[in-house]
């Protein structure tokens, strides 16, 4: 009996620094994959890389492209979110990774977009210029801040991990829909002044 239940004590001892191990891992994974992001992002948003070859014409047109993406992972969140309080899990997994990878695909080309083209200064003037710039700079920090927070979220909702998927989501999902609406919002300030 007491063979057994050391036995038992043992195994259950290294399922659990199992999983310590593989959640440090998960962790430094996501930290390096959002590290790196962001200084892609920095490197070529801030032209440090310069521009050599003539700019694409399709890259006049990613604006528009990025609102409509922002706008449609809105409404597919929304979706998502309506899903899981129907107990549909299948459907919200199905919803958030397209979302993800909309998200994905904004991101290349929002660095296509500020890569190739000089960066447009706001017209805006009184009130409403302390608006906009309120909602882009929110808009920017909380791009860069729920990245990691997605892809933990992602990692514990795969795995099943139920409670601790809820506990990110508290913030991620927020975050995460604050930053889809506010990148339509943005546009629809800024694109009167596009000068292209």
């Amino acid at each position: 009996m007491c063979k057994l239940t050391c036995t038992l004590a043992y195994e259950q001892t290294s399922i659990r620094a199992n999983e310590h191990m593989t959640d440090k891992f998960i962790f430094r994974f996501v930290t390096g994959i959002s590290i790196f992001v962001f200084i892609v992002v920095v490197i070529l948003n801030r032209k440090i890389i310069p521009v050599t070859i003539e700019t694409p014409s399709f890259v006049y047109f990613l604006p528009k492209l990025n609102a409509m993406i922002n706008a449609t992972c809105s409404i597919l969140l929304l979706i998502s979110f309506n899903q899981i309080r129907k107990k549909n899990i299948a459907m919200h997994k199905k919803l958030n990774i397209t979302t993800f990878i909309l998200s994905s695909l904004f991101l290349v080309s929002y660095i296509l977009f500020h890569y190739f083209v000089k960066e447009t200064t706001y017209g805006g003037e009184g009130v409403i210029r302390y608006v906009y710039y309120t909602i882009l700079i929110t808009h920017i920090i909380l791009a860069a801040a729920v990245l990691p927070l997605i892809l933990l979220s992602f990692h514990r909702g795969l795995q099943m991990q139920v409670e601790k998927h809820r506990k990110l989501v508290k913030f991620a999902f927020p975050i995460w829909l604050y930053v889809t609406v506010t990148g339509v919002i943005v546009y629809l300030m800024i694109s009167p002044y596009y000068t292209f």
